[in-house]
């Protein structure tokens, strides 16, 4: 009887945890940084579709979907877990640095870094198992590169 009801258990635990697809918790991060300093901007908005469209292989109605999706699904999520374990699961070390750097390429869209947005890609680059090094490497690629205001 009591393994019956543990079995029961464990699988209405099961049903509620969401699965997520590789691009949905992509565009769920990259959408956690636009939204992370409060202050959305069309720039950022831009680039987030920029960014996003070099992760997936989809169609143009698929990507305008997958942009909301990603917006909404962030906006519920409590944590960056369970996001950051499907890349862990599905995405090479090569493919998880590009998702840091294009988290950089949005973050200084606006031409400034706010510190909750740092903090955020620090948080994100610890749960996709990125190294320190590869993470400063990137921010100071896409650094290099943005326009001072």
């Amino acid at each position: 009887m009591l393994k019956s009801f543990l079995k029961l258990f464990e699988d209405s635990h099961k049903d509620r945890e969401p699965a997520y697809t590789v691009e949905l918790a992509t565009a769920a991060l990259l959408s956690e940084i636009v939204n992370a300093d409060n202050e959305v901007t069309d720039v950022e908005r831009e680039e987030y579709e920029k960014q996003l469209k070099k992760h997936v292989n989809v169609d143009e109605d698929a990507i305008a979907l997958l942009l909301k999706r990603g917006q909404e699904t962030s906006e519920e999520a409590v944590d960056l877990v369970h996001f950051t374990q499907v890349l862990n699961k599905h995405c090479s070390a090569d493919e998880k640095v590009s998702v840091v750097k294009s988290l950089w390429i949005i973050a200084y869209a606006d031409s400034s870094l706010a510190p909750l947005e740092e903090s955020t890609i620090r948080q994100i680059a610890d749960l996709l198992y990125v190294p320190h090094s590869e993470f400063i490497k990137t921010k100071l690629s896409v650094a290099e590169n943005t326009p001072a205001n």
